[in-house]
């Protein structure tokens, strides 16, 4: 399960997990993909079927409780479990503290947090009664760096990275794999438009997406706890 799978990272992880269909041993996926545009989805959805995978869509705002709820009960209704979690959707507003609004600090925690969270919390159970599965956290640098443009941007991945810490302690117990992924700056459209100067400093998707996959590989006594990924001219000014 892939969440905010429609463009930028979580399109480049599905289809380097399409690309896998196949090639690893008793790896046959169905690649739950999730975003709140399912005009996007159905794009990245024909691409992953080109390599081989199965795909099921799902359109959905992770801020929406009732709506992650629906998400994981369909699913399980479907397939019967959940292997892997991919918690990638979220979004940021970027201005001067003095700027920022209420709007943009709920927009910003209802995704990045509350939407998380919950989705986390229903899908671990599953796991943890399986003992076994494996959630990505696509946090950031802004996890444990400061952008002075970045506040709520950073005040929610701070706590992204709380959640993931705290998941550890529970996920140890019964064999459920936690890595937490913190890129530095990416070619998103969350940027929006980007000057071509700016654009060759940065990391594209996926750089952060192959090492992901390739953590999910990795034999299950070894959990990649972190990958951290940076632009090779390091962090972007403010």
């Amino acid at each position: 399960m892939i969440t905010g799978a429609g463009k930028g990272i979580g399109k480049a992880i599905a289809l380097d997990f399409a690309k896998m269909s196949g090639k690893q041993a008793e790896f046959d996926p169905v690649l739950i993909l999730v975003s709140r545009t399912l005009a996007d989805l159905e794009s990245v959805a024909a691409e992953c079927r080109s390599f081989g995978a199965a795909t099921d869509l799902f359109q959905a705002d992770i801020a929406d409780k009732a709506q992650t709820d629906r998400l994981v009960n369909s699913t399980l209704e479907r397939y019967g479990t959940i292997d892997c979690l991919v918690n990638n959707a979220g979004v940021g507003r970027f201005k001067p503290l003095a700027e920022l609004t209420e709007e943009d600090f709920d927009s910003t925690m209802s995704v990045n947090l509350k939407g998380t969270f919950f989705l986390t919390q229903r899908v671990f159970a599953i796991m943890e009664e399986k003992r076994s599965g494996h959630i990505f956290f696509i946090t950031s640098i802004a996890s444990e760096t400061a952008f002075k443009s970045s506040s709520l941007y950073c005040m929610s991945k701070f706590g992204q990275k709380g959640l993931v810490e705290a998941m550890r302690l529970y996920a140890k117990t019964c064999n459920v794999r936690i890595t937490n992924v913190m890129p530095g700056a990416v070619y998103t459209p969350m940027w929006g438009e980007v000057p071509d100067a700016m654009k060759s400093l940065m990391m594209m998707p996926e750089d952060v997406s192959l090492p992901l996959v390739n953590a999910y590989f990795m034999p299950q006594r070894t959990s990649v706890e972190e990958l951290v990924l940076r632009p090779v001219g390091g962090d972007l000014k403010e």
